[in-house]
């Protein structure tokens, strides 16, 4: 139950990045309606989850010293560094999410990361 309220979250996170940012986008098929948007955004915070659980501590871990000497500032391009990635994925398919430029990546991240914490503060974990 956990995993799926997170997976919703961060649905709702990137369906606002698109929303607040121009040049992000999600492309759903036009036949299918607002289902066929819910669906592709679903999708999308799949594959975004699980480029947050495999790729992101490995960076994290690598980028140590950068993340230190500007106290924590450099996780801000780490997070759109996971949304560009998570969209280059989505690329290889017709639907899905489009980051068009650096800036829009971190804006977006920006949106992703509030977002999640947000959402967060609300969801008790198991052990509270």
């Amino acid at each position: 139950m956990q995993l799926l309220i997170r997976l919703i979250i961060n649905a709702v996170a990137i369906w606002l990045a698109a929303a607040w940012v121009d040049k992000i986008e999600i492309l759903s098929p036009a036949d299918k309606g607002n289902g066929g948007k819910v669906i592709v955004i679903l999708v999308v915070a799949v594959v975004f989850t699980v480029v947050n659980a495999v790729i992101k501590p490995i960076v994290k871990l690598l980028s140590l010293p950068l993340v230190i000497v500007t106290l924590g500032l450099f996780l801000l391009v780490i997070n759109a560094l996971m949304l560009w990635i998570t969209a280059k994925i989505s690329e290889t398919t017709d639907y899905g999410l489009r980051v068009d430029g650096v800036w829009a990546a971190v804006w977006g991240g920006i949106i992703v990361a509030v977002v999640n914490w947000l959402l967060g503060i609300l969801v008790l974990d198991g052990d509270d």
